[in-house]
């Protein structure tokens, strides 16, 4: 019989997310080049390099929106198989319900209100047809209410979604995830269209995520001073490769020199406006 700290010591090994050996091509532009990584349960970790250097690219390829390259590596998240070889798994519907996804472009239906968006993040769980038809139970809409609370926007639950703002959109992206019971939160760039207050509100928000409730947070970012703020772990990556995995304590001038060129600068939003 497994004892208690067996289970635990198992439960600890199992990696929120492994990715061996993998590249993503579009055409004859690599934009993952044999890219290896792990993350551990309760880890917040941030993506970052300049554009077109792959951040996106990985983020959607651990979702299992982008198909790797045919023969090209595994990726289990939460020990599940999501690809390998290039090859879907079967059942990735149910294997995705576990990750929560954030878009740049907040990925919300203008049309609905901001409650009904939020509600969204149920269907992964309660059958298709049940999901048509609207049919949410009552626990998933009190989840989807305290989820509104939770990140400040409730008072704005039955506005009309295109009428919110940026900051407003994207911390409803937020409790969407909240709703969907994600274990993992991936973000691609959730602070790029933002202004400095809102930035700094919704990177709040995804580290309490983090640190309250133990979801491993993945984030890809252009803002350095806020990868290292807010992530204890930075993976940068330059040209479809990783280049810097560590401590993001231990990034220095030469790093991101390395990363960025020389004018790595650019690289930096002071968060003094943000204050």
């Amino acid at each position: 019989m497994v004892d208690v700290l067996e289970k635990s010591a198992l439960r600890a090994a199992i990696a929120a997310m492994t990715l061996h050996d993998t590249s993503v091509s579009f055409g004859k532009f690599k934009a993952l080049d044999k890219v290896s990584l792990t993350v551990r349960p309760g880890e917040m970790v941030a993506l970052i390099g300049a554009s077109g250097s792959g951040k996106s690219t990985l983020l959607r390829t651990i979702d299992g929106l982008q198909q790797a390259d045919p023969g090209s590596g595994r990726l289990e998240v939460f020990d599940r198989k999501v690809q390998k070889d290039g090859r879907m798994a079967k059942g990735l519907r149910y294997r995705r319900r576990d990750v929560g996804f954030i878009f740049q472009s907040f990925n919300l239906v203008g049309r609905l209100n901001l409650f009904s968006n939020v509600l969204i993040g149920a269907l992964g769980r309660i059958p298709t047809w049940r999901g048509m038809f609207g049919l949410f139970a009552n626990e998933d809409r009190e989840r989807a209410m305290a989820a509104l609370e939770r990140v400040g926007v409730a008072e704005f639950a039955g506005r009309r979604t295109s009428k919110l703002s940026g900051g407003q959109k994207q911390r409803a992206a937020i409790a969407r995830a909240l709703v969907q019971r994600a274990k993992m939160v991936l973000a691609d760039e959730p602070i790029a269209s933002l202004d400095p207050v809102s930035a700094r509100k919704v990177m709040e928000l995804l580290q309490e995520l983090n640190r309250r409730d133990g979801l491993t947070v993945i984030v890809s970012l252009h803002q350095v001073d806020y990868a290292t703020r807010y992530c204890k772990r930075v993976v940068a990556l330059k040209a479809g490769k990783i280049i810097y995995d560590g401590r993001a304590t231990d990034l220095d001038k030469d790093t991101l020199i390395k990363i960025y060129g020389e004018e790595y600068e650019d690289a930096f939003w002071s968060m003094e406006a943000a204050q």
